[in-house]
């Protein structure tokens, strides 16, 4: 009898998981014109509903060993609600560009996964529960069986309800997931001005060489540590020309970062118009703003890379080349999709200006390189 509620359990189980497999595919396809797109509030909602039948799995567990309909039962709507949270995701993606797409797959994802977590631990602690209660009746043994009674509740426990949270946790963060290509692209524009900041306060660390007197006193401490301090030694010894360049590229990423906030409150106001007058924004405009943006924090790396000496000047050139370039670009896009502000301007001109002091004094620093090597050039003969 156990078996065979096992094995049925488990067939019903592989079933269901391969329908919702094959419904979650739908997720990677673009919907059908046809379809009427469903608000995120839907979504959200029947999110809730997954987190219900989440809930009435793991009460099973919290008294005796559930009965296999009972439990053949509830797997069947759960996963009838899950199919249904799938569908009302496919069709709220109608729409949506890459950035958004991507934000809801992810979140879709988390709650799909937990749930098939939570159902396989189930059938399996059933199963586990079953073999163990065969084992206490095979037992004679009075108070060994007192011994080993509640055990698997125990262990289960343990798992269960861990299960259970954690597809709470996703159904919740799906209140946290963009609606509209707007936030979506917004929002990572957002994480890549957090990946600025990151680089900015390591360039602030950035300090010149010791003086001789500065150096007594360090070689006077404790060596103890050699390895971490030799960490810390790293980027605290740059000449005072290196220095202006650091200075400089602290300018430029603080300018830069002005230029990302002004995007996106111009990207904010497009949000307000666009709930405002049902107006629709221009997806494709957005998703090149973001990869510009994107390419900027890449050039933005690139920099403070760049920055520990020996500094390599050649590639903080090329890097403010393609900043210049990517700002510009950023300004047509805006500008198309009818977002350009005033402060967006002055922040892209002070930019501007802070790129154009470091490429003058990378000239100079250039210049003297070609005048030292002359000079070698002459010794030599």
């Amino acid at each position: 009898m156990g078996k065979a509620a096992r094995e049925q359990l488990s067939r019903a189980l592989s079933e269901h998981l391969n329908t919702i497999h094959e419904t979650f595919q739908m997720l990677d396809q673009t919907p059908a014109s046809s379809l009427e797109k469903v608000s995120w509030k839907e979504v959200i909602q029947m999110g809730e509903q997954v987190s219900k039948q989440a809930t009435t799995v793991g009460m099973l567990y919290t008294g005796e060993t559930p009965g296999v309909k009972a439990l053949e039962e509830n797997m069947a709507t759960y996963f009838n609600t899950l199919q249904g949270f799938l569908l009302l995701s496919h069709g709220s993606s109608m729409g949506a560009g890459p950035t958004l797409s991507s934000c809801i797959h992810k979140s879709v994802k988390q709650v799909t996964d937990g749930s098939f977590a939570l159902l396989q631990e189930a059938v399996s602690s059933y199963a586990l529960l079953m073999l163990l209660t065969i084992l206490l009746m095979m037992i004679t043994d009075v108070i060994l069986m007192l011994k080993l009674k509640g055990s698997p509740n125990k262990a289960q426990k343990l798992s269960i309800p861990q299960l259970v949270g954690a597809v709470w946790e996703a159904c919740s963060a799906l209140k946290k997931t963009p609606s509209t290509n707007v936030t979506a692209i917004g929002r990572a524009i957002t994480q890549v001005a957090v990946s600025m900041k990151d680089v900015l306060r390591e360039m602030k660390e950035l300090k010149p060489a010791s003086s001789p007197s500065d150096e007594a006193s360090v070689q006077a401490e404790d060596k103890s540590d050699s390895d971490d301090a030799c960490d810390a030694d790293l980027g605290n010894d740059l000449s005072p020309e290196e220095m202006k360049i650091v200075q400089l590229t602290i300018s430029i990423v603080s300018d830069t970062l002005m230029v990302i906030k002004e995007l996106i409150r111009s990207i904010t106001a497009l949000l307000q118009q666009e709930s405002c007058d049902g107006s629709a924004v221009s997806v494709d405009s957005l998703e090149k703003l973001l990869k510009l943006c994107q390419g900027i924090g890449v050039q933005v790396d690139e920099l403070g890379a760049c920055l520990y000496p020996p500094q390599e000047i050649s590639a903080i050139k090329v890097a403010l080349e393609k900043i210049s370039s990517f700002t510009s670009d950023t300004e047509v896009e805006l500008g198309n999709l009818k977002g350009f502000s005033g402060d967006f301007g002055k922040a892209c001109t002070g930019l501007r200006g802070s790129l154009r002091q470091l490429e003058s004094q990378l000239s100079y620093v250039g210049a003297g390189d070609l005048a030292s090597g002359m000079e070698n050039l002459v010794v030599s003969n």
